[in-house]
């Protein structure tokens, strides 16, 4: 994949693989760019900044690294969820770079020694815009800057597109019509909790109800939902913000994150009084969500009485369609497998498939990403578990009972259909 940066209408060509800024395919025109950028003018700057967005939105990049080093700048796109240095641009032009974003997102430009957090919508070449959430902190070499593009695609979400199986599209759709309880959703950051969140609140965004949510940041702005977003400075936090929505009248009640006690005991209480409450909460799989609250000093009866459903889940990279191949698995493969599969389920499937790279995936043989998911349904024996305080394996024994596909499982089955590979089934397990 080339990345193209445009400067008064000349383009230079650069390859990710090539550390510097000077080695290009184009000598002449690569010595033209380092003396435009040397130079730090701003209309530069500002083309510089642009083209940068523009070029991981056309990478499909959810995220931009700007990284200081001893030597110059790291540019970083995290394509598909792995981190790829794109290119190293010289150090002389990194306090006008970060400059430019901080006035991009009205943060102050005089402040080096504090983290600045804020966002920016840009224009793109290809038509249209861009949200682009950006977060500045002070390192040893110098400000370090983080730009996660929010693509609108994520507004058209649905279960089926977030690659959850009709089984648990059914227990996620029975929980969210309850009119009361909890439905949270579980995992590492990263793992696409809050999309999922999203996708539930669009589907549950009816006239005849009122959705309020409050979050930290608001990723996306939905249409006929109040957003609150949460302000330390305001003293605005997640619990505080939770006491006044209640005074709103809501039916719904989305919370970004449950990261404190506090919070946590009032979500609960929240959804014990008539409310049904969308949350996400970091563990590292659906049965660990129950003892997690236990942990954050909730009453297990209260547990026991609210949650209606937790969701765990992972994103990992799809096959790319355009050199997948098929795999028969030798019998070696299938033993060093058992490791980390039981032996019974494993023996279902025969053929897996990985991708060969071409031009479409840049050689990596993946495109995109799928969600790998299992979903805890609250019954009687897992609540009567609940009020016993047992261990979360107690609890995924009992999940898997009353058929929760535990996450592996759903993954090895996505890995059998072409979907994604073992390797990356394996690296969701370990990491």
């Amino acid at each position: 994949m080339v990345f193209n940066f445009i400067f008064r209408k000349k383009m230079v060509s650069v390859a990710p693989a090539e550390p510097a800024v000077v080695q290009t395919k184009n000598e002449g025109a690569g010595a033209f760019l380092c003396a435009e950028l040397a130079r730090g003018h701003e209309l530069e700057i500002i083309r510089f900044v642009e083209m940068m967005v523009n070029d991981a939105y056309i990478a499909r990049s959810s995220d931009i690294h700007l990284d200081p080093r001893m030597s110059g700048v790291m540019i970083r796109f995290r394509v598909d969820g792995i981190l790829e240095d794109i290119r190293e641009m010289p150090r002389s032009i990194h306090s006008e770079v970060i400059s430019r974003i901080k006035i991009l997102c009205g943060l102050r430009t005089d402040e080096h020694q504090a983290a600045q957090d804020g966002r920016f919508r840009l224009a793109l070449l290809s038509g249209g815009s861009v949200d682009v959430r950006a977060s500045i902190v002070p390192t040893y070499y110098g400000e370090n800057a983080v730009m996660r593009i929010l693509s609108d695609q994520a507004a058209d979400f649905t279960l089926d597109a977030l690659h959850f199986t009709p089984e648990n599209q059914e227990k996620i759709v029975r929980a969210a019509k309850k009119p009361h309880g909890m439905i949270l959703a579980t995992g590492p950051t990263g793992s696409g909790k809050t999309t999922t969140l999203y996708t539930l609140v669009k589907m549950l965004n009816v006239p005849d109800i009122s959705i309020i949510t409050i979050e930290d940041p608001i990723e996306y702005s939905i249409s006929g939902i109040n957003q609150i977003q949460v302000n330390a400075r305001t003293e605005l936090t997640f619990a505080n913000g939770l006491r006044s929505m209640l005074r709103q009248d809501p039916n719904i009640i989305m919370v970004g994150e449950i990261r404190d006690v506090e919070t946590a005991g009032l979500a609960v209480n929240i959804a014990l009084t008539g409310h049904l409450v969308l949350s996400t909460l970091h563990t590292n799989d659906a049965p660990t969500t129950l003892p997690r609250l236990l942990d954050m000093k909730v009453e297990p009866y209260l547990i026991a009485s609210t949650v209606n459903i937790a969701i765990g889940q992972r994103l990992v990279r799809r096959i790319c369609e355009k050199c997948k191949k098929a795999h028969t698995l030798t019998q070696l493969e299938r033993n060093s497998l058992e490791a980390a599969i039981r032996a019974e389920f494993l023996s279902r499937f025969t053929t897996f498939y990985s991708g060969l790279g071409c031009d479409a995936c840049n050689n990596t043989g993946y495109h995109g990403r799928i969600g790998v998911h299992e979903v805890l349904e609250i019954d009687q024996a897992i609540r009567d578990a609940l009020l016993r305080k047992a261990s979360a394996e107690e609890i995924r024994m009992l999940g898997v009972q009353q058929g929760m596909v535990p996450m592996i499982e759903d993954g090895f089955c996505k890995a059998a259909k072409g979907m994604t590979t073992i390797e990356e089934i394996l690296r969701m397990r370990y990491e």
